[in-house]
């Protein structure tokens, strides 16, 4: 069997007790619930974290109470054609930052902002303005990545960015991992689980070049 021409790239935080999660979030942590090298037949573990620990998808449920839960969110759009670009390493993303992508032939956009491995929590990190967010809640966008933890500064409380997304039926992904990612053309693939009633939920992200 030939190798893939385009070999896919991982662009997901590996998950261990070393991220860290959103302050007084649960962070990751596991135990084995039967161990083989106590005697048991094979290893089984359980493990204790915030769906929000690592590479993830926010679902409505997160910001909005009436909204579907990341078992109901519709998986078309963590699959497809997508943009990379950079992004501020600082501050928030503005509509300047998208201005020459064509997001009708890219209607997913991940924006590279940190440079390192993502996993531990930032003392500060780039969010969506709310005039980015609107323009692109504007735009037949499907979905929107970022390689930090949140479409909103981690002071807000209103999460503006998080409901224009929403209320445009945008798919949210945060906690990417972009650093060794070039800009460009990619299909993206990153699947929410099917968890029923969770307001987020684990993706293993990977991108394949398109060009």
């Amino acid at each position: 069997m030939s190798p893939l021409r385009h070999p896919l790239i991982d662009i997901s935080q590996p998950v261990s007790s070393a991220n860290g999660a959103w302050p007084g979030d649960t962070p990751f942590s596991f135990r084995w619930t039967w161990s083989m090298e106590n005697g048991s037949s094979c290893n089984v573990s359980a493990i204790t974290a915030s769906p929000h620990v690592g590479t993830h998808a926010d679902a409505p449920l997160h910001f909005d109470p009436a909204g579907p839960s990341v078992g109901e969110v519709e998986l078309d759009r963590y699959i497809g054609p997508c943009w990379v670009t950079d992004g501020p390493v600082e501050g928030l993303v503005h509509p300047h930052h998208i201005e020459g992508i064509d997001l009708a032939r890219y209607p997913r956009l991940l924006f590279r902002t940190r440079l390192d491995d993502g996993v531990g929590f930032p003392s500060k990190f780039v969010a969506l303005s709310p005039a980015v967010a609107h323009a692109l809640a504007e735009q037949d966008v499907r979905l929107v990545g970022l390689d930090t933890p949140s479409m909103d500064p981690f002071d807000s409380k209103e999460l503006p960015a998080h409901h224009a997304l929403s209320r445009a039926r945008i798919a949210i992904l945060e906690n990417l991992v972009l650093a060794h990612v070039e800009p460009g053309p990619y299909e993206l693939i990153a699947l929410p689980l099917r968890w029923m009633g969770l307001d987020a939920s684990p993706v293993r992200a990977v991108l394949r070049r398109l060009a």
